[in-house]
């Protein structure tokens, strides 16, 4: 029987749990939408990975969420964002796709002091997306980066109460704020997860950004224009799977977005993924 198009799923994928960040934004904004949400946790984290590498990656996601009848894909990665969006448009060009861009633009047009911090991983600011959105929005703005080395890994591992956590992140804002800082950009999905941390170490005056209530209004704008928005009397429902361990992602995602879930374990097969 063939799927309704209104009902088709969102597909929203990550190299692991950092996405749930924007599926949960996602959830608040289009509740009757239906969603698979897949978490590549053998590849996680995709920042230190070759290009190469996380293009794969992402052909094969996107081939698998096309298969079941994804009608629009988010890539909730800034590293897969960076790598493989373009690329991922040539090749589906009647796809809609919603990616992850650095929140620079409200950053430098909000910033008083001219100073802004940005966190993302190594292969999010070497990517042609973030130096071209610092060319057009942040012309005479300091930037600010950091890499927050292993903090993906310590998200990932539910640490984030961690000491390591915010001794992680007192290394990288410290310096930012000794220069003034004032806006700070999380330039990864994980990263939103550790807010509430960066808040304590930045202080009020010090404005954080999540760019995941800006990736679902832009998804909510592409659904209106293709014509896509569930039409139903239900709320939406939605899978999660993963190539790591599903009773890691299911304890994970009951401790970061509070949902209490069955989670299915996928393989890689060469660059495709399927059901074990």
């Amino acid at each position: 029987m063939k799927i309704n198009k209104y009902h088709r799923p969102i597909g929203i994928f990550d190299s692991g749990v950092g996405g749930l960040s924007v599926l949960e934004e996602v959830r608040r904004q289009y509740p009757l939408e239906d969603w698979i949400y897949i978490a590549d946790q053998i590849h996680v984290p995709y920042g230190p990975r070759s290009r190469e590498e996380v293009l794969g990656y992402s052909e094969g996601i996107v081939r698998y969420l096309l298969g079941k009848g994804a009608k629009l894909i988010i890539v909730a990665c800034n590293t897969a964002s960076a790598v493989a969006l373009a690329e991922l448009r040539k090749k589906y060009p009647d796809v809609p796709f919603v990616g992850m861009e650095p929140a620079v633009k409200p950053a430098a047009e909000g910033t008083s002091s001219g100073v802004v911090g940005v966190l993302a991983t190594p292969a999010t600011f070497q990517g042609d997306l973030y130096s071209s959105t610092v060319e057009k929005f942040a012309r005479g703005v300091e930037i600010l980066k950091d890499t927050c080395p292993g903090l993906v890994g310590q998200i990932e591992g539910g640490k984030i109460d961690d000491p390591l956590t915010r001794n992680i992140l007192e290394k990288a804002l410290t310096p930012m704020l000794e220069k003034g800082v004032d806006e700070v950009v999380m330039g990864c999905t994980h990263y939103p997860f550790v807010i509430p941390i960066i808040r304590e170490i930045v202080g009020k005056e010090v404005r954080v950004i999540d760019p995941a209530p800006a990736v679902a209004r832009q998804a909510g704008r592409l659904l209106e224009t293709f014509d896509l928005k569930a039409d139903r009397d239900r709320e939406g429902e939605g899978h999660f799977q993963t190539t790591g361990d599903p009773g890691k992602l299911e304890k994970l995602v009951g401790e970061l977005i509070e949902i209490q879930t069955e989670v299915n374990k996928l393989v890689w097969d060469g660059g495709n993924l399927q059901e074990e």
